[in-house]
């Protein structure tokens, strides 16, 4: 196997089937081609949650500073049939490659690879360089780059930055790079009555209104107005459920479910108390269970940004849009312990039905990650 070839790497990483939680030997297989490369490679797996999960930390070089490319072997689904290939045999068509994974997000995986090959044939690294590659992205993201974290933590192990391969840019490579994420909290509200004969309302203790009151309470005015690198949040409502199938029946529950996805003006704390404060405005009976799976986050512009920026340019004549849009990802993890973007290839066929890349997009984007590893690692 070619090392060097973003496109043949990324179909071989394709093939294997690894829809979350199952690995399908992607892990063993990025790891084989890492030790040709010349990286100790361990196996940081985890079960907590059920499934096994296989997860990879792999490291070449021990001075500083230490490069880290994060990203996932995991893919989600094939779904709806459709496919005009089969998913999982990285075929090419019309110089596009094809395959489940191949934006979302094999295909970064086999550009860094790429890249390190053609780095190092180059001469020696005066920093190392390291891969967080994990198996439970696209799942419950429980056993998968948080436990990898946590090894790292144990075993005095720094990073110094670290670059997601998500696919970020909307419609061509280099239009966006990803500084910062929302937040994103949970709400699952049930307001409580009494049941009752909805001819004798008055023997009874509606929760519908009182739900309906304390939804627009929280929807009445907006969150906030945005902020320098944020969009303004936003609370949406997901479901109103009472589940009553009888037309002569007042309902003794009454349930709802939101979600928030918020910027750096807030946190998960702050929310939960404002949601709590507003409910209790209303009045009655009522639980809300709160989730929060991520806190907003922001990479202040510097040296990782400059240096994505100023490569993406030099290969695609466009300057990443510095971005904080879309859901969530790994990097509301890794935030905590090193500075974190996110660049990749174009989102616009990831999770689809025929998802595919251009096979010019995967050498430019190799061509840009090297660069990336001239500017943050260097030469003795």
């Amino acid at each position: 196997m070619n090392l060097t070839d973003p496109v043949g790497l990324t179909a071989e990483l394709i093939k294997c089937a690894s829809v979350t939680p199952d690995d399908a030997g992607a892990r063993d297989l990025l790891a084989g081609w890492l030790r040709r490369l010349g990286f100790e490679c361990h196996a940081v797996d985890s079960a907590s949650n059920g499934p096994l999960i296989r997860n990879l930390y792999a490291r070449r070089g021990s001075a500083g500073p230490n490069f880290c490319f994060a990203g996932h072997t995991d893919v989600v689904p094939v779904g709806a049939s459709g496919w005009t290939v089969d998913p999982f045999a990285g075929t090419i068509v019309n110089d596009r490659l094809y395959g489940r994974g191949a934006t979302d997000m094999k295909g970064a995986i086999a550009c860094f690879v790429a890249a390190v090959a053609r780095f190092l044939d180059q001469g020696a690294a005066a920093g190392s360089i390291s891969l967080l590659i994990t198996g439970d992205e696209e799942g419950p993201a429980v056993d998968g780059t948080v436990k990898v974290l946590d090894w790292l933590v144990a075993e005095d192990e720094r990073l110094d930055w670290c670059l997601v391969g998500e696919p970020t840019n909307p419609n061509r490579l280099g239009e966006m790079m990803k500084i910062g994420r929302r937040g994103s909290l949970n709400g699952r509200l049930t307001v409580y009555g009494t049941q009752g004969h909805a001819a004798y309302p008055h023997l009874a203790d509606n929760p519908i209104p009182r739900l309906l009151a304390m939804l627009n309470a929280l929807t009445a005015a907006p969150l906030d107005h945005g902020s320098p690198h944020f969009q303004a949040s936003t609370l949406t409502l997901t479901t109103v459920d009472v589940g009553n199938a009888a037309t002569n029946v007042i309902p003794a529950q009454a349930r709802a479910g939101f979600n928030i996805r918020f910027n750096d003006l807030h946190c998960g704390t702050s929310l939960e108390q404002w949601i709590r404060h507003t409910l209790d405005g209303v009045g009655g009976a009522y639980e809300c269970a709160i989730e929060v799976s991520g806190e907003s986050f922001l990479t202040a512009p510097g040296a990782l940004s400059e240096a994505v920026a100023d490569c993406a340019q030099a290969v695609t004549g466009l300057r990443p849009e510095l971005s904080t849009t879309g859901g969530t990802s790994d990097a509301r993890f890794i935030k905590n312990h090193c500075s974190v973007l996110e660049f990749g290839l174009v989102s616009q066929t990831m999770h689809k039905v025929d998802e595919h890349v251009l096979v010019a997009d995967l050498e430019a984007l190799t061509q840009i990650y090297l660069g990336v590893l001239g500017r943050l690692v260097g030469r003795p």
